[in-house]
């Protein structure tokens, strides 16, 4: 199979929101995506765009996609974070995750960044063995911590 990976464009974000409520529903959470795709459009493609975003295409149609931001660790400094790395239900197993993790290390890379780091389900086995053979290290002693937007109300109205 023939892939093609390369920077998403505006007009990608479509299909790139169609691989997020994927995901979604593969997490068993589909009623938590609320992003739209203007919101999606304006982030990633206005004056000071907040991710950058790569997408692999098979036969001209996006099968997969993987969104990273820069963010700062006070123990490295600069870090790349990968918010999702995406591969559709029918295309899994034929190379485009490790294509699209390929590009997401070589971006990292040339932005200088300490560290590329990211989060993964603890019962997403494949992924976890996709990730640990790529070298990464997965972080069993760390718990994720959220504020939604709810709670965040919350907090400031206690204030």
């Amino acid at each position: 199979m023939k892939f093609k990976v390369r920077k998403a464009h505006k007009g990608d974000m479509a299909r790139v929101l169609e691989l997020i409520t994927e995901l979604a529903v593969f997490e068993k959470e589909p009623h938590e995506v609320e992003i739209s795709l203007k919101e999606l459009e304006e982030d990633g493609f206005g004056e000071q765009p907040l991710f950058q975003c790569f997408v692999a295409e098979f036969e001209e149609r996006i099968e997969a996609m993987a969104l990273v931001y820069t963010r700062y660790s006070t123990w490295k400094g600069n870090v790349l974070h990968l918010e999702d790395l995406i591969v559709s239900e029918n295309m899994r197993g034929n190379g485009l995750g490790t294509l699209l993790l390929d590009e997401v290390v070589k971006y990292g890379n040339q932005l200088c960044v300490k560290r590329i780091c990211w989060e993964v389900l603890d019962w997403n086995e494949p992924a976890i063995k996709f990730y640990e053979e790529k070298g990464a290290d997965v972080k069993r002693d760390w718990d994720v911590v959220h504020l939604n937007e709810s709670a965040i109300k919350t907090y400031l109205s206690n204030l």
